[in-house]
């Protein structure tokens, strides 16, 4: 009897997984004949591609009935792994050192609530053997989160006016709205899933 094959979903999911050293690469290694806006550039387009390939993925499963267990855990955990890499990309580029102050609250509110979350899963999982899948405000919390890392790479290079080079207005809007997504719908997640962390269980 042959095997089943992973399904395209669950092969995206693993793709991404797979970008995320890509990515760090592009952002930690000085690649000789490449200036730091070039690099900055194509880390940006790096991440948004594996970041699209969260929505492709998504669409493709509920499309053509292709919805597994595997992708309901793989796919957030693959999330996280590239949103955290480049939050502490972020937070340890020297580039960066102007925002650190206020980015470092707001990728740690990201962490925090993502661990949350995820041991949330672990334990409704251990309970009642339910996975459960990412909701409408994790999927709009995930698209604020990469809409900020993109703005932030980006913003010095492509609108080189003061107000953003030097003010980051773009990139401080942008934190803000993933700081208010991380904090609804960590908030969200607890009161709907508290009752698997009852402390008398």
């Amino acid at each position: 009897m042959a095997k089943n094959k992973m399904n395209l979903p669950n092969k995206l999911t693993i793709f991404r997984i797979l970008m995320v050293p890509v990515f760090l690469v592009l952002f930690v290694v000085d690649i000789p004949g490449m200036s730091e806006n070039v690099m900055r550039i194509a880390t940006a387009v790096v991440f948004a591609i594996t970041s699209l390939t969260d929505m492709v993925d998504g669409k493709i499963a509920r499309k053509y009935g292709l919805v597994t267990d595997f992708g309901k855990f793989m796919d957030p955990l693959a999330d996280k792994f590239l949103v955290f890499s480049a939050l502490i990309g972020i937070l340890t580029n020297d580039y960066f050192a102007d925002m650190r102050k206020v980015f470092i609250w707001a990728a740690a509110l990201v962490i925090f609530r993502e661990l949350a979350v995820t041991s949330i899963r672990l334990v409704a999982a251990g309970k009642s053997g339910m996975v459960i899948a990412a909701s409408w405000l994790g999927k709009v919390k995930t698209t604020t989160q990469m809409a900020c890392i993109v703005t932030v790479l980006l913003e010095p290079v492509v609108l080189p006016f003061s107000i953003f080079r030097c003010h980051h207005l773009l990139s401080y809007i942008t934190i803000a709205a993933m700081s208010i997504m991380t904090l609804w719908s960590g908030i969200d997640y607890l009161k709907t899933y508290w009752k698997f962390l009852d402390p008398e269980k």
